[in-house]
């Protein structure tokens, strides 16, 4: 191949490759490529000619001081006509990132003393002008302060509408925009840390990379079309399959990760179950710290489920501390039996308690036969009396032992749980999926890239591999916002608290 002709192959390649991780990476904002409502007119990446908007934007009820957004191109100007600095400052006369004492007026109406922070566009969080208006927290006063802006020209915020503009200015993607929600409902360190790494940009990061190395090789794909009787050193089989095969590896450890950091955000459906009297209710008392069920030396004290949520380690079980399983003619007995074995089904982990005082009967037997050592302990309780059962009996299960009367086991059950939940191997830095919309992204874009290898393995057309690529892509840049229709940010955010 002539010198002079590789090297305007080489940059033509460069060209194309550029051009499209610009248009990938964000360099047209999201808000040129995302369809808009018909009164939403998006220019240059900024929203225009859009309604100025505002909110309470702190929770309902009483406090020291309660926050007010308002975010839109007259934001200042409205604010002016509400907020009277003691300096004799206009809003509008100051610059970004600056505070000011003041009061709050409804004409001659003094209504409350308050401090306003000014946020000029595009460095705020939404990327428009925005004033946060901090006054006392009581709900009548925020509402009667937010009546007075909404009469000065603002509309009230539909929910989650302040973080959509963010989305739309190019000043957030998806990924962090949804992890929003996971900040605030937060219920323990670990569902802290999982929102906090995707709000820090740590799973759009690893979007990108994936989405860099997909769209190097359509760049190829693209020269390969105008130049298809040349040798292009990119277009290799061998190039190919490595860059795939890492998309593919990252792919499926991100869609494994997702089941596990489910867990950690939402919690685990957890049966405990058993024959009568082996210590399954001590053992759901044990682990919720409290007298919830109802223990006594008489079997079959519990006959319907008992519910209770805990917390173990990181993990948030939703117990159900069901009947003894058993063979019993009595009704009653029956019906709570039957229940229990529906839990079995129903519930994503079981807690299968055995008397380590007793040897296996039928009972336990048939309980063994029905539970799956995928997603089921097995608790030896009762070990602070002599043990007369063989753990050989439950090879291939996850075994504690305990002695739920005492506390005894609970840090072997807590590393048990773990284990079996999946959450002992994620990553602290791990890039977790946070929500079912980008889990279905993501296994789009592995089966996208699946298909691209299956084709490069069977000697399809380098065209034939583009089109699967294409469809990896596309479903990547959904995934993080940059080309999304406008009926799905709206199910996003609508899903959100209004005043954020």
């Amino acid at each position: 191949m002539p010198t002079q002709k590789r090297h305007n192959l080489r940059l033509c390649l460069f060209f194309i490759f550029n051009l499209a991780a610009f248009s990938f990476s964000g360099g047209i904002s999201a808000a040129n490529v995302v369809s808009t409502q018909v009164n939403r007119c998006v220019e240059g990446g900024k929203t225009k000619n859009m309604k100025t908007i505002a909110a309470i934007a702190t929770p309902a009820g009483e406090g020291a001081l309660g926050v007010i957004r308002i975010s839109g191109e007259n934001a200042i100007s409205i604010a002016d006509n509400v907020f009277f600095a003691f300096s004799g400052k206009k809003l509008c006369d100051l610059k970004g990132y600056t505070a000011a004492y003041g009061e709050i007026k409804d004409g001659d109406l003094r209504l409350d003393d308050a401090v306003a922070l000014v946020f000029r566009a595009p460095h705020s969080f939404t990327g428009e002008n925005t004033v946060e208006l901090s006054v006392h927290g009581g709900s009548l006063m925020l509402r009667q302060v937010l009546r007075l802006i909404l009469s000065k020209g603002a509309v009230l915020a539909e929910a989650g509408e302040f973080t959509k503009r963010a989305f739309l200015n190019g000043k957030t993607d998806l990924t962090k925009a949804e992890s929003i929600m996971g900040l605030i409902s937060a219920a323990n360190d670990a569902q802290l840390r999982l929102s906090r790494e995707a709000h820090n940009g740590r799973t759009g990061k690893k979007i990108a990379e994936i989405e860099s190395s997909l769209t190097a090789l359509n760049a190829s794909v693209s020269v390969y079309s105008d130049y298809p009787d040349e040798d292009i050193e990119d277009l290799s089989i061998e190039n190919f399959s490595v860059s795939l095969s890492s998309a593919k590896k990252a792919l499926e450890e991100m869609l494994r990760d997702y089941d596990a950091g489910k867990i950690l955000r939402e919690g685990i459906a957890t049966a405990i179950v058993g024959k009568p009297n082996v210590g399954k209710s001590t053992l759901m008392n044990m682990l919720s710290g409290t007298q919830r069920s109802i223990v006594t030396e008489i079997a079959g004290t519990t006959r319907d489920i008992i519910e209770e949520s805990v917390t173990v380690g990181d993990i948030m079980l939703r117990l159900a501390d069901t009947a003894g399983i058993h063979e019993t003619d009595d009704t009653v007995e029956s019906i709570g039996v039957e229940k229990a074995k529906e839990k079995i089904l129903a519930s994503q982990l079981i807690l299968a308690v055995f008397d380590a005082s007793k040897p296996l009967d039928n009972d336990d037997l048939s309980l063994l036969k029905i539970i799956n050592p995928e997603n089921s302990i097995i608790i030896i309780n009762k070990t602070d009396i002599e043990s007369s059962i063989d753990p050989a009996l439950f090879k291939g299960f996850e075994t504690v032992r305990t002695s739920a009367k005492n506390g005894d086991g609970y840090a072997a059950l807590e590393t048990a749980i773990a284990k079996i939940s999946g959450t002992a191997n994620l990553r602290p830095e791990a890039a977790v999926l946070m929500n079912e919309r980008q889990r279905d992204c993501a296994k789009r874009a592995l089966d996208g890239v699946e298909e691209a290898l299956n084709a490069l393995n069977l000697g399809c057309t380098v065209d034939a591999v583009g089109v699967c690529i294409d469809d990896a892509l596309a479903a990547l840049l959904e995934l993080t916002g940059k080309r999304v229709t406008n009926e799905v940010t709206d199910e996003i955010f609508r899903r959100f608290c209004v005043g954020k």
